[in-house]
């Protein structure tokens, strides 16, 4: 009761009857709740209301278009994101778009290889894969990996499916070498994707989860990159998003110059291909930038860089105004929402724009 009330003679108002509906002011807003529940659960439930409802434009946007997500970094090791990962991929499907997930295993693989005495080598941050390394390779991926994956997926609703990049001809890959023509065994280099499976599985409802293990025009199985196979079969099944999920909150400028580098939050294709041919890019960054790169100039029309280190990654950025990471377009765009970074005055000169530096 006011002063003004208490002033004009106005009697306290009686306290509600156990069961009467008493009228609440709320974020500004008078609602009406049962006297019994308390206001804290009520506010909370609508901060979750809120959250939906904000999520509603991106879902019809994105309803029955198809998202490649390539899954790797700590995402893959630590229990509760992995967790988390499938279940927010098993909402994706459930919401109507199509994902399909996409995942190497590097450090299963190294693991695996230790164990069993398989000596482990790398050229220009690819595996060199003889016989023996292959094996590895195919128990690791194919026997660990995605069973996992799949069964947290399922566990989380949604009907997972484990799909090699070997079942009916999905990726036909030719000999790769490194960066100065090293010989590398059998790697594979992504020569062809035949999506016919995997349009199959999307038609039916099912969310493919795919092993990156190529096999060459002889019948040779090879070991392919997770990043540039994501990025292959992202153009190939015309996806509306390429998304990966990585250890760092995204691009950076500068990288590992904590006087200069700089987060950046957007960038156009074309200055992001400038910047891994001047070499501007951290080496771990250059085989998603060039997946991305080739893959949007194939047709797919937006990228996401991901730190799959954050719970709901995937879901922010799809679902919400903010975003995270760094989003790649075709030319740099407002991006609505508190997370985008403010333009930088020379940002359509740049093709870029940057978080605040650190």
């Amino acid at each position: 009761m006011t002063a003004t009330d208490q002033a004009a003679g106005h009697p306290d108002p009686a306290p509600p009857a156990p069961g009467d509906r008493a009228p609440v002011r709320l974020g500004g807003r008078r609602i009406t709740t049962a006297a019994d529940v308390s206001t804290e659960r009520v506010e909370a439930a609508q901060e979750k209301a809120a959250v939906l409802r904000e999520a509603l434009p991106w879902i019809t946007r994105f309803h029955g278009q198809t998202v490649v997500i390539k899954y790797g970094g700590n995402a893959m090791v630590d229990e509760e994101l992995k967790r988390s990962f499938a279940a927010d991929v098993a909402l994706l499907h459930f919401v109507g778009l199509r994902p399909v997930i996409v995942h190497g295993g590097g450090p299963q693989i190294s693991a695996l290889a230790e164990q069993l005495g398989v000596p482990s080598r790398f050229v220009g941050g690819l595996r060199v894969t003889d016989p023996a390394m292959m094996d590895v390779v195919r128990m690791s991926l194919l026997g660990q990996v995605n069973p996992e994956v799949v069964g947290l997926v399922q566990a989380a609703g949604a009907p997972a499916v484990g799909v090699a990049g070997t079942d009916a001809g999905l990726l036909t890959v030719r000999p790769a070498v490194g960066p100065e023509g090293e010989d590398l065994g059998l790697v594979g280099e992504v020569d062809r994707v035949a999506t016919d499976y995997l349009d199959d599985l999307l038609r039916d409802g099912f969310l493919p989860v795919v092993a990156t293990v190529g096999r060459d025009r002889d019948g040779r199985e090879r070991n392919v990159n997770a990043d540039t196979a994501a990025g292959a079969i992202a153009a190939a099944l015309g996806a509306s998003k390429l998304v990966f999920l990585t250890d760092v909150p995204g691009l950076y400028l500068d990288f590992g110059d904590p006087e200069r580098q700089a987060l950046v939050s957007e960038v156009g294709v074309d200055r992001l291909a400038s910047m891994l041919a001047d070499g501007e890019l951290h080496l771990g960054m250059r085989p998603k930038v060039r997946s991305i790169v080739d893959a949007m100039r194939a047709g797919v029309p937006q990228a996401h860089i991901l730190d799959g280190r954050v719970l709901h990654a995937v879901l922010i950025e799809i679902f919400t105004d903010e975003g995270v990471g760094t989003m790649v377009t075709r030319s740099v765009e407002p991006r609505g929402g508190a997370a985008s970074a403010p333009a930088t005055p020379d940002a359509g000169a740049t093709g870029l724009r940057t978080e605040g530096r650190p």
